[in-house]
């Protein structure tokens, strides 16, 4: 009777296991990225999702010009720094933060907002934030498919931070 009851029980097991397995994981449609910067004793860390174009009019459409956006998809796009930092002319502090923008064409608020694991911009609040400036925008001739964020080095205590999209580019300096 025992080796019955195990047997029902070990069967109940393996197939238990089978019946709540998941399926395969699907990704994203846009994509979680990571890039990362090292000087010295100073490292950048960003965190974003890639949105694509997909044939469609980006920025002043799908992302709509005057509205706070997460700079990337899903998740608010991350940025930790682990020395001080001048981000666009202003001081950062050692830190994690969420990098937030406001689109405009010709110009960019950047936002360096305190409040971290928000999903998207749909709960940003102006009192956390740590930095806001104004950056101008360049036109590419190249067409970007993905949201790209990248560093440009430029000389032996600066970077760029690029924010790529479509054909507008955002060249925030960074100086260690």
């Amino acid at each position: 009777m025992k080796e019955k009851l195990l047997l029902t029980a070990l069967c109940f097991l393996l197939l238990g296991d089978h019946v709540f397995a998941q399926g395969p994981v699907q990704p994203r449609p846009s994509p979680l990225e990571l890039v990362t910067m090292k000087f010295e004793n100073t490292y950048i860390k960003i965190t974003y999702c890639r949105p694509h174009k997909n044939g469609r009019d980006i920025f002043g459409s799908l992302v709509p010009y005057g509205e706070v956006w997460r700079t990337g998809a899903n998740e608010a796009t991350e940025i930790t720094v682990t020395e001080k930092i001048k981000l666009g002319g202003n001081v950062l502090e050692a830190g994690t933060y969420s990098l937030f923008s406001i689109p405009e064409d010709g110009e960019w608020t950047i936002i360096i907002n305190g409040e971290l694991g928000q999903w998207g911009a749909f709960r940003y609040s102006s009192e956390y934030d740590v930095l806001r400036f104004k950056i101008s925008t360049e036109m590419t001739e190249e067409i970007y498919e993905p949201f790209t964020i990248e560093f440009e080095q430029v000389g032996l205590n600066q970077t760029n931070l690029l924010l790529i999209w479509d054909q507008t580019k955002v060249v925030i300096p960074i100086v260690f």
